[in-house]
């Protein structure tokens, strides 16, 4: 297990404190991640209180298990199996996405150009495709399109031809830093303070883990889990998920009238948007991967 490596948890008490309801609730903490938000539920709610915490990594769940409370429940599985909990039985869901630091911090989980590493990526280390297998057979265009699509990368062409060039020169690329050389190698020009494999990187990590899908189907889950009042907590710290998140609550708390029935009665809305929160100055001063931190929250309604 990885003791060694440490993780802050970004927007804690304000987390939390929007999700909280009954002290004997039950409430979801969708990525356990290190369990931060979930210690801090668990030291809040009463001894009637329910806690289901999901997440893919066996280290994460690993974790969990050595809270030792017995109003905890564990999935090792992704957070879209949400869907599976019974209807309306839910009064607060929590997702704080994205890799942790721990994840990013261990070199053998290949998250990060900062270390060398395998070329793994996987959330679950117990199943699934690595990064470096994908890579082996993938086509220049496919590259591209995850490059372009999930790191929002300029120069996702130029990228993907580097590596099945290196490929069938070498072989196959099987480290993190053979992959951030040959990434710094055909990114002709970088943004001030970001090293150029970060968009690759991210790419690369939603790609293999499906987080976009993922994500989409959590919150279309969330409908039909909470109970009318419960709340639903999302942070999010890069665009491409703050803007899946930022639409979905949109989409299911905004009045759409439409033109040719004038008269019609107003469709019952599921969700009510309660705003987004960003760190403070001082969280970010002393967590600096919390910048880049949004939090959004919702409110199941009583009529949606």
């Amino acid at each position: 297990m990885d003791q060694t490596f440490t993780h802050t948890t970004v927007l804690l008490q304000p987390a939390v404190d929007h999700l909280m309801g009954p002290l004997a609730g039950c409430y979801v903490d969708a990525t356990f991640g290190r369990g931060g938000h979930t210690r801090e539920l668990l030291n809040r709610l009463g001894p009637e209180a329910q806690v289901i915490a999901f997440d893919r990594d066996p280290q994460a769940i690993q974790v969990a298990q050595g809270l030792g409370d017995a109003r905890l429940s564990l999935r090792h599985e992704s957070f879209a199996h949400m869907a599976e909990l019974p209807p309306a039985s839910v009064d607060g869901l929590l997702m704080d996405l994205g890799v942790s630091s721990p994840q990013i911090d261990d070199p053998e989980r290949g998250f990060s150009f900062r270390f060398d590493g395998p070329l793994d990526m996987r959330m679950d280390t117990t199943r699934g495709q690595t990064v470096a297998q994908w890579l082996e057979t993938a086509g220049i265009d496919d590259i591209a399109e995850v490059i372009r699509d999930y790191g929002e990368e300029r120069f996702a062409v130029q990228i993907a031809k580097a590596i099945a060039a290196r490929r069938q020169a070498r072989g196959p690329i099987s480290s993190t830093a053979e992959l951030a050389e040959l990434v710094a190698g055909a990114v002709k020009t970088r943004e001030p303070g970001k090293d150029p494999a970060t968009r690759t990187f991210q790419a690369f990590r939603i790609f293999i883990n499906a987080e976009l899908e993922e994500l989409e189907q959590a919150l279309t889950a969330s409908l039909r889990i909470l109970k009318p009042g419960g709340k639903l907590v999302v942070i999010s710290f890069h665009s491409l998920e703050d803007r899946i998140v930022k639409q979905f609550i949109r989409a299911q708390s905004t009045e759409v009238y439409d033109r040719r029935v004038p008269f019609a009665p107003a469709k019952a809305l599921p969700l009510k948007d309660l705003g987004r929160v960003k760190p403070s100055e001082a969280e970010v001063s002393a967590n600096p991967r919390a910048r880049s931190a949004v939090m959004r929250v919702a409110q199941r309604t009583e009529q949606g």
